[in-house]
């Protein structure tokens, strides 16, 4: 299950109390200061894992406090420093402080380090002031306070190919026909509430990682139909499939559905507008070809797709036009990486 959204509670630890004490030996009635530094408090840091992608466990465990550092001891013995923290979270967690909205952290790399709540630095026993002038100190340095602060975690999915349209245009069909993934699939809209993620292989060792968007609908850009929790997802990837239903269930014009999901993405960002685009005609499997070649003839060019560009016609049913596809998609994310020998 895809939770993409959470709100964790942090605390480091406290520093450890420096003390005072003065050293009493048989031989050495006076010997002098001997209180010990405490120990430094631990950090709570947040570390990027790729192994995750869900911020589930978050919603079972909100709360998340480090250790506070060892108090200082007698014979200057120094307290114990404090472990850190380390919360896993997957790539792509955006981070902000929930209290003031301040942007924290941007975790998209393996085993990224961001700390979030510095632990507190140990008080200074009175060992740390004796001097020349003064060698009996009575006084010890307060530790470092424990941090405390409230952050939401907002994942963004990375994925290579991010797949978009009206809804019921046949993405989950498309997913679940190039990769291991299981979306649900069904005749009617919004089947698919949360974005999916499938992983589709092709000759050569080679994959692509595929994000299946939920259906956008018109608004999508100012939150209706949970446009903004759909949209954000498609800002990390590198590249969209514009689905696009050649007769859809609604009677609706396709071309006219085309420009409003275009009309979406361009009101929500200009970066995620202008993110390279492959146009497929999907659900090719339920028109006879004459009449499916005059359909996407008009289409293309209604659209607006350039004679140089590449289109495809797809159903995700029959498999019909989707190794071409996913050949298309690994050239345009991957072409530093196309050098292998096609079968």
């Amino acid at each position: 299950m895809l939770v993409d959204e959470a709100t964790i509670f942090v605390r480091s630890g406290f520093g450890g109390v420096g003390i005072v004490s003065l050293l009493r030996e048989k031989d050495r009635p006076y010997a002098g200061p001997d209180g010990g530094d405490g120990g430094r408090g631990g950090d709570v840091i947040l570390v990027g894992d790729p192994h995750l992608d869900t911020l589930i466990e978050f919603a079972f465990k909100p709360h998340h406090f480090a250790e506070n550092g060892e108090k200082g001891g007698g014979k200057c013995c120094h307290g114990k420093d404090a472990p850190d923290l380390r919360v896993r979270v997957p790539l792509g967690s955006v981070v902000v402080d929930a209290t003031t909205g301040d942007f924290v952290a941007d975790i998209t790399e393996p085993n990224q380090e961001v700390v979030v709540a510095p632990g507190g630095k140990g008080g200074f026993g009175n060992a740390h002031f004796k001097t020349s002038t003064n060698q009996t100190p009575n006084e010890s340095h307060p530790p470092g306070e424990a941090i405390e602060r409230t952050l939401h975690i907002e994942l963004k999915l990375i994925a290579d190919i991010g797949l978009v349209g009206l809804p019921n245009a046949g993405k989950s069909t498309m997913l679940k026909a190039v990769s291991r993934a299981n979306p649900k699939v069904a005749a009617y809209p919004f089947t698919t509430l949360k974005p999916q993620l499938g992983l589709a292989e092709l000759p050569g060792d080679r994959r692509l990682i595929i994000a299946d968007i939920p259906g956008l609908i018109e608004g999508a850009s100012s939150g209706h139909g949970l446009g903004h929790d759909f949209l954000r997802h498609i800002e990390r990837t590198k590249a969209i499939v514009h689905l696009v239903e050649l007769e859809p269930l609604d009677g609706s014009d396709p071309a006219a559905n085309y420009r409003t999901i275009r009309a979406e993405l361009h009101a929500f960002s200009t970066e995620l507008a202008e993110k390279q685009e492959i146009v497929a005609f999907s659900k090719a499997d339920l028109m006879d070809d004459d009449d499916r070649a005059a359909l996407v003839r008009r289409l293309s060019g209604e659209i607006g797709i350039a004679k140089d560009e590449p289109y495809f016609v797809v159903s995700g049913a029959t498999g019909l036009g989707m190794r071409e596809l996913l050949e298309a998609c690994w050239t345009l994310v991957k072409p530093e990486a196309d050098t292998w020998r096609r079968t």
